[in-house]
């Protein structure tokens, strides 16, 4: 058992050294200031939406974009949707946007649906109309600045540009209360901070930019694994990209609010990180080492250590306990070791979640009392990976649509707060 204990402090340690450097990303929004942005250049762009039965909640995107303060004449919006079984396609029609169907029963998942959409604007457009390729859920819904903000930021040079993304039913209990805290965590405190330091900021999912130069390299969309937003960001961080964050620009999505469908969720994202860095790993460190990059370093922190120690963790302390049962000895020992563990990850992710609400405050759009409340459930949530993760190497994972019921206008969901 004194292995065991042992096994679990150098897991621990490992843990902490290997995200050390996120403790600085903290500070470094409270010492450095942003430079102001200039605005910029009015560039042509071209917004993707792929959306699958998402009839209940696309008229409230497509009206966020209509109402945006960047000219509309510069806008074309293109929606593919996609195995659609539901008026999806005729709700877009009748906003009047570009729609086109794709029923595809073997070639499944929203990359394909974006390698798709992007050869239809290029046939009907060509591939040099537009300056800059927008790509959305059809869940999301826009801040009214949104576009006109990315913009400026996109003119200063960037070629792929992501943004702040908020939450929609941020109160609707703990379970979406913690991906909502999460992913303002990462905009805040690790996407920011990337960006006044000037390293490589990463795509997370949804409000995301990237040019003409881009899409002619692509030359339609060939990300197909089951997190094609992070195999996306690592390629292109490989190849000396650097991705730029626009924090005037917030978004609003939909996050799951029931168990089960988090957990589905959740087992893909932890697959497709094992995917990622099966796919790309070596490339990652070869290029860490030989061009001293930090934004390679930082993506490799960001998908390889907390899995594999969280499985680690898992496997060596389930083994502990099973084997202690089994041969009749002591497991006090490894139910202490398991409980300080599991204490000191509460601890630490209270104290990110408290952070991330104290300073967020004003965008969290719910209850004061909720915002409270889910600040101490999120470690709660985060905890779940571990056994999320675990199951994800046993269970078949596959890219299934999440079922979106959160009908908000911007005006809805700022009622909310």
């Amino acid at each position: 058992m004194g292995l065991v204990l042992s096994l679990g402090f150098l897991i621990g340690l490992a843990f902490f050294i290997s995200y050390l450097y996120q403790i600085f990303y903290i500070f470094v929004p409270f010492i450095k200031d942003e430079p102001p942005t200039p605005a910029g250049r009015r560039n042509r762009m071209a917004v993707m939406i792929s959306a699958r039965n998402e009839a209940g909640v696309i008229k409230h995107l497509l009206e966020s974009i209509k109402a945006q303060t960047y000219p509309q004449e510069l806008i074309e919006i293109f929606v593919v949707a996609d195995n659609c079984t539901d008026n999806t396609a005729e709700i877009a029609e009748g906003e009047g946007v570009h729609v086109y169907k794709r029923f595809d029963d073997i070639n499944i998942g929203k990359g394909y649906a974006m390698h798709y959409l992007m050869d239809q604007i290029k046939a009907e457009f060509g591939e040099n109309y537009f300056d800059g390729y927008f790509v959305f859920d059809a869940d999301n819904v826009l801040d009214s600045h949104y576009i006109e903000e990315m913009n400026n930021t996109f003119s200063c040079g960037y070629e792929i540009l992501t943004s702040y993304r908020n939450s929609k039913n941020y109160g609707d209990n703990w379970i979406s209360a913690g991906y909502a805290l999460w992913f303002l965590r990462e905009s805040k405190y690790l996407n920011y901070p990337r960006m006044l330091l000037g390293t490589s900021c990463a795509i997370s999912g949804t409000g995301f930019m990237f040019s003409k130069r881009v899409a002619k390299e692509l030359d339609g969309w060939d990300y197909y694994l089951l997190t094609e937003d992070i195999q996306f960001t690592v390629d292109h961080v490989i190849n000396d990209y650097k991705i730029g964050f626009c924090k005037r620009a917030m978004l609003f999505d939909e996050q799951p609010n029931t168990f089960r469908q988090s957990v589905r969720q959740r087992m893909r994202w932890a697959r497709g990180y094992f995917q990622v860095m099966c796919h790309y790993g070596l490339d990652l460190a070869k290029t860490t080492i030989e061009k001293k990059s930090w934004s390679c370093f930082d993506m490799s922190m960001n998908i390889m250590p907390a899995i594999i120690l969280t499985l680690l963790t898992t496997v060596i302390n389930g083994a502990a306990f099973i084997t202690g049962l089994i041969v009749g000895e002591d497991i006090i020992p490894v139910l202490m070791g398991i409980a300080m563990g599991l204490l000191s990850m509460y601890i630490l992710f209270f104290g990110i979640g408290l952070l991330t609400t104290v300073t967020e405050w004003r965008n969290i759009y719910t209850t004061t009392w909720k915002k409270i409340k889910y600040t101490f459930t999120f470690p709660l949530f985060m905890m779940t990976y571990m056994p999320i993760t675990f199951m994800s190497l046993f269970k078949h994972v596959e890219w299934k649509p999440i079922v979106h019921s959160e009908s908000k206008s911007l005006a809805d969901i700022k009622e909310c707060g």
